[in-house]
C-alpha cells in the first residue's frame, strides 16, 4: 500500500488502483496494487514491490517500506492479502499497466477517514450491506476496506515504527 506524502500541507495520500472493467475477478473495483507471488519472489516484500512497479509503475527504490499489516482474507475469491506500507515521495508519474488498470486513485488519509460509512450493495443479484469508504465518486469496500481499518486503528504504530510483521507469510497471494 504506497503513501505519498503530499505537497500542500503535508498531508499523507494513499494510492489506490481502479481495476479495468473487464476483468474476470474484482473487475471495476478500487483496491491497492498487488497480486500473486511468483516463483522468483524472494519474500512478499519483494512480491508487493514488483507489482506495484508492474501495474502503476512505482519502482522498487523508491519505496521507504514502514511496516506490515495484518493479513486480510477476500470472501469471494478465498485469496488472503499481505499488506506492506509504503512511503513514496510525492509527485509520482505513474505508468499504468494497460491490462490491469484504468487509473490509478490517490486520496488523502484524512478524507478516507471522514468517509468511513455503511452501504448496501448488488453483486451478482445479491443485496448485501457493507462497511465502506466513500470519498467523492468512489467507492471502497471489502478487502480495501477491511485493509484501510487496520491502518486506522495501527497508524500511530505505524508511524512510530512499532508496527511488528505478521507470522510467516507462506505463499498466498498479495497486495501491496
Amino acid at each position: 500500500m504506497p503513501l505519498l506524502l503530499g505537497v500542500e500541507e503535508h498531508q499523507a495520500l494513499a494510492v489506490f488502483t481502479r481495476r479495468r472493467a473487464d476483468l474476470r475477478r474484482h473487475a471495476g473495483e478500487i483496491s491497492f496494487p498487488g497480486g500473486r507471488r511468483d516463483p522468483d519472489d524472494v519474500d512478499l516484500r519483494q512480491t508487493a514491490l514488483r507489482e506495484a512497479e508492474e501495474e502503476i509503475g512505482l519502482a522498487p527504490d523508491a519505496v521507504q517500506l514502514i511496516g506490515e499489516l495484518t493479513p486480510t482474507s477476500t470472501f469471494v475469491t478465498g485469496y488472503i492479502i499481505h499488506p506492506f506500507v509504503g512511503l513514496v515521495p510525492a509527485a509520482q508519474r505513474w505508468r499504468l499497466s494497460p491490462l490491469e488498470v484504468d487509473e490509478v486513485i490517490e486520496l488523502p488519509l484524512s478524507a478516507l477517514r471522514s468517509g468511513r460509512t455503511r452501504t448496501r450493495m448488488e453483486r451478482r443479484g445479491i443485496s448485501f450491506e457493507t462497511d465502506a469508504y466513500m470519498v467523492g465518486e468512489h467507492l471502497i469496500w471489502g478487502a480495501t476496506a477491511r485493509i484501510l481499518d487496520d491502518l486506522f486503528a495501527r497508524s500511530e504504530e505505524l508511524l512510530d515504527g512499532r508496527l511488528s510483521p505478521p507470522p510467516d507469510a507462506g505463499e498466498q497471494p498479495v497486495h501491496g
